[in-house]
């Protein structure tokens, strides 16, 4: 099975299913004499780990993460980094009732028509759980991006109908509420939706915002490695993810020209600075210096037990009602898998940037 590798430079490969007997991912690339510990990864992982809130998945997983390779007395050796979170609670059984029916919405179809056999029990690599390795790469990312003072920040834009005012925004409250929003007043409205669909069996969707800040300019390769390109590649990969914007993104196919373009000023005290935002901080696929915004949309979670026509293997018509354990909605859960494969893209392409000048070349060997 091909498909399980990103980067050129800074490469992941991640591996393991929902319910086999663990998780893992390999990291090379990654530079020599940068502090990491295995709390540095945890700490990315226990914000998406499930269990963790009343609106998550009930299955009980610690995802503690073990580092098999790559770091030698607190500091990463520059050669490759292995990952490895054991899977403690599975429940296989739960999954019986589908051994031979395809759920709607999931990926067992299209797994069954393309490899002839699949992991039933929980999706198999199509299961959200394999975010679990993808966090644990992104953390290292990150600390990567620390070190150059590069930040990443996202969070719950919207649940369903509910959406956060600007005017609250508070990054503090992102990891003080079930729902990661910066706007305590909407996570209250969505816990009351979401309680309202879980009576009913049912789910939602939404929307994560993130921002990226301390961005050089010149990250980015034309044509066909944009940033904003292999961006929405990484986030696109992500399970549930059914669309991404950056800046105003659709709505500029509304606007004028005049209304769009994004003018610059400069004075000796600011520099150079732009006057709006609408491209989202990336024009020609290459990085403006300007803070980058882009929104991901995922779709509602597909596991839900009101009842749904489908069909069996040899093509029976028949009703499910899917048991088990499953998330209401996986946004809050999502919000730190966007920054991790943020993280990693940027990574990827900064090393790239370095090699597009010869100054930067003989910089980088003076």
């Amino acid at each position: 099975m091909s498909g399980s590798t990103i980067g050129k430079n800074f490469t992941v490969t991640t591996w393991g299913e929902s319910h086999g007997k663990a998780l893992g991912v390999v990291i090379d690339g990654c530079p020599a004499g940068i502090p990491l510990s295995e709390e540095d990864i945890q700490k990315d992982l226990d914000r998406r780990r499930p269990g963790s809130s009343p609106y998550s998945t009930p299955r009980q997983e610690r995802d503690r993460v073990s580092i098999m390779s790559g770091v030698f007395q607190g500091l990463t050796t520059g050669t490759p980094i292995s990952l490895i979170i054991f899977n403690e609670d599975q429940r296989s059984q739960d999954y019986s009732q589908v051994a031979h029916i395809y759920r709607p919405g999931h990926a067992d179809y299209t797994y069954h028509k393309k490899y002839g056999i699949w992991d039933y029990r929980g999706g198999g690599r199509a299961s959200g759980r394999e975010t679990a390795a993808r966090v644990a790469a992104g953390a290292i990312a990150k600390k990567v991006l620390s070190e150059l003072k590069i930040k990443i920040q996202a969070y719950t834009l919207s649940i369903g109908p509910i959406k956060i005012d600007p005017e609250r925004f508070d990054e503090e409250e992102i990891y003080h509420n079930p729902m990661a929003m910066p706007d305590s007043e909407a996570a209250k409205k969505a816990e009351e939706y979401i309680n309202l669909l879980k009576e009913k069996g049912d789910s939602a969707g939404g929307v994560v915002e993130c921002t990226i800040q301390g961005l050089p300019p010149g990250v980015g390769e034309p044509v066909f490695e944009k940033l904003d390109a292999a961006l929405a590649r990484a986030i696109m990969s992500i399970g549930a993810v059914k669309g991404i914007e950056f800046g105003r993104g659709f709505q500029a196919a509304y606007l004028t020209g005049s209304q769009n373009n994004d003018s610059f000023s400069y004075t000796p005290d600011k520099g150079l600075v732009k006057l709006s935002n609408n491209s989202g901080g990336i024009t020609g696929g290459i990085s403006e210096g300007f803070p980058i915004v882009f929104r991901t949309a995922f779709k509602p979670t597909p596991s839900i037990s009101i009842p749904q026509k489908t069909v069996t293997h040899d093509m029976q018509n028949t009703q499910l009602i899917l048991t088990g354990r499953h998330d209401p909605v996986i946004v809050p859960r999502a919000v730190v898998v966007v920054e991790a494969m943020t993280a990693i893209t940027l990574v990827d392409l900064l090393f790239q940037r370095i090699l597009s000048r010869i100054d930067f070349i003989k910089k980088a060997l003076s």
